[in-house]
């Protein structure tokens, strides 16, 4: 049997290249956020979802790893439900990397979700220079039941 639609919905932080320079920092930084209607989802409930963000560094003389996590909000409280770690190559100087990932939430409840994707380095790993975010920076999910 086809999954039907519920809702659909976009976050578009920024749309282009270099439209926004906001250094990351171990403090995860929200950069997309949206809603969706699954109030009247069937059985086998599942959104999903895409997110990109883009980042550039200055040089890089080690790997410096950037952590993007998207949670799940349900009346005011938030759980993890997806978390992707990319590795800026060594030696990097001044180039944009695009950061992109599709992810599944299998069996949310059936009610308002809150979906919110935030981007930060792990804290401890002696880092000294760290990347920028530079756009663009978009979330887009789905949710569909049977």
């Amino acid at each position: 049997m086809p999954k039907i639609l519920l809702d659909s919905q976009v976050s578009m932080n920024s749309s282009t290249t270099d439209s926004i320079a906001v250094p990351l920092t171990t403090t995860p930084a929200l950069f997309a956020t949206l809603g969706l209607d699954a109030t009247d989802a069937g059985s086998n409930l599942e959104v999903q979802f895409t997110v990109t963000a883009t980042v550039s560094i200055l040089v890089s003389l080690l790997v410096t790893p950037v952590v993007i996590t998207v949670v799940r909000v349900v009346s005011g409280v938030p759980t993890v439900i997806y978390s992707a770690t990319h590795d800026l190559p060594i030696a990097s100087a001044l180039t944009n990397t695009v950061i992109t990932f599709n992810g599944v939430d299998y069996l949310p409840p059936a009610d308002f979700l809150v979906y919110e994707a935030f981007i930060s380095v792990p804290p401890d790993l002696g880092i000294v220079v760290f990347p920028t975010r530079v756009g663009p920076e978009s979330m887009i999910a789905a949710a569909y039941s049977d």
